[in-house]
């Protein structure tokens, strides 16, 4: 056993450095392998290059899992507050920007570089370029092949992250090697994704591309409020992201397109006010023109707002209320914010992140069956998550 290294990091990820620098400090020799040309590629690229690097309101509640209760643990001893105060530390400014979502006020390369430098200061050695070819267990800890030579040690952190964003580097070896040492990987997807419409649907929409405005997007019990984006191929934005977690092809998808505002008085309100007005005029009031007028179009029949019926504001009422969206799919891992599923958490110790299956073996981050919602749970978790087995190795 090669005595100057006690344990060996997959992924230069934000898992994999947080728990990188957290063992170093406790006196660990930790060696992290990135296969890219750098460090934190995802961090880089996140919030519009500013990083949404936790959420003040993170809660267990924000995260799915088959194992609901196994975030709670990670999350209660490494909490935003904590990771605010190292971006403090480093001078980094930041702002609040909605929901409890931080950002770098300057670039997302702040992050980077200050958990680079505490890697630095706590003796951590950092490998880019660094392929893993292949693991495997001995009497004296993990065995790896690499693009840099054998390399040995008694623990091993699996901090590899999941299939989004395959352009970045990203694959299924973390899921791999799970298997490879007896662990079941639960069916993964993409998550925080755009979705897609095909068919007449698309024709319908797709021409409106950059038209958004807030809605209210519920499906399988679950309900997000935030704004809609309408692309070239389907529906993107906030609350569209949110909802791809919980909706799967064939679950209903509907929308309030007006939320906030009780739809049937206020129609009948505006029938008295003004009943020389076309309805699709009022409803351009409260949505984009486009989309009004393409609403009217196909869905309700365009006419002075006086020559409706209550029996015909209450169709047009629950139209505008639950509005319903036929998705054909997801746009994949292409565009994928995180990945859906992973390594089961029923195997893997909620205290520390090690396996129950086997000793020194590890799994943080994304490549965990824990994934959070949009605005930047999903960074909270890989802070967390690092943090916990940094504290254990």
């Amino acid at each position: 056993m090669d005595a100057s290294v006690d344990v060996l990091v997959i992924g230069g990820g934000a898992a994999g450095l947080m728990c990188a620098l957290t063992a170093g400090a406790r006196g660990r020799r930790v060696r992290v392998l990135e296969h890219a040309n750098r460090c934190g590629k995802k961090i880089l690229m996140s919030g519009g290059g500013r990083c949404n690097f936790t959420n003040l309101h993170t809660t267990p509640a924000n995260f799915l899992s088959s194992n609901r209760h196994f975030c709670k643990s990670a999350l209660a001893r490494y909490t935003p507050r904590h990771f605010v105060a190292m971006v403090e530390r480093h001078g980094i400014a930041y702002h609040e920007k909605e929901l409890g979502q931080l950002f770098c006020d300057d670039s997302s390369k702040q992050i980077v570089k200050m958990l680079l430098d505490e890697c630095a200061a706590a003796g951590a050695q950092i490998d880019t370029q660094c392929s893993v070819q292949r693991v495997q267990r001995d009497a004296d800890g993990f065995v790896l092949e690499t693009s840099m030579g054998a390399l040995r040690a008694p623990s091993l952190v699996v901090a590899s992250g999941g299939l989004s964003i395959p352009s970045m580097g990203a694959s299924g070896f973390g899921f791999d090697l799970a298997r490879q040492f007896g662990h079941r990987v639960l069916p993964t997807r993409a998550g925080l994704v755009p979705l897609t419409l095909s068919g007449k649907h698309q024709e319908h929409w797709c021409d409106l591309s950059g038209a958004a405005f807030p809605v209210s997007a519920r499906s399988n019990g679950q309900q997000f409020d935030n704004f809609m984006l309408i692309t070239h191929r389907g529906v993107s934005g906030p609350a569209i992201l949110q909802i791809s977690n919980f909706w799967d092809l064939g679950q209903p998808l509907e929308l309030d397109l007006i939320p906030g505002q009780n739809a049937f008085p206020e129609l009948q309100k505006l029938r008295q006010q003004r009943p020389a007005v076309e309805l699709r005029t009022l409803l351009s009031e409260w949505l984009p023109k486009r989309f009004a007028e393409r609403l009217c179009e196909l869905q309700i029949q365009s006419k002075p707002i006086g020559q409706f019926s209550d029996v015909g504001l209450r169709a047009v009422a629950k139209l505008l209320k639950q509005w319903p969206l036929i998705a054909s799919g997801t746009e994949g891992y292409r565009t994928a914010e995180v990945t859906l599923g992973g390594v089961d958490t029923h195997q893997l110790s909620s205290n520390n992140m090690q396996s129950k299956l086997v000793p020194g073996l590890y799994f943080i981050g994304e490549v965990v069956d824990v994934t959070g919602w949009l605005g930047g749970y999903n960074f909270q978790w890989a802070w967390a998550s690092g943090y916990a087995a940094g504290c254990a190795l």
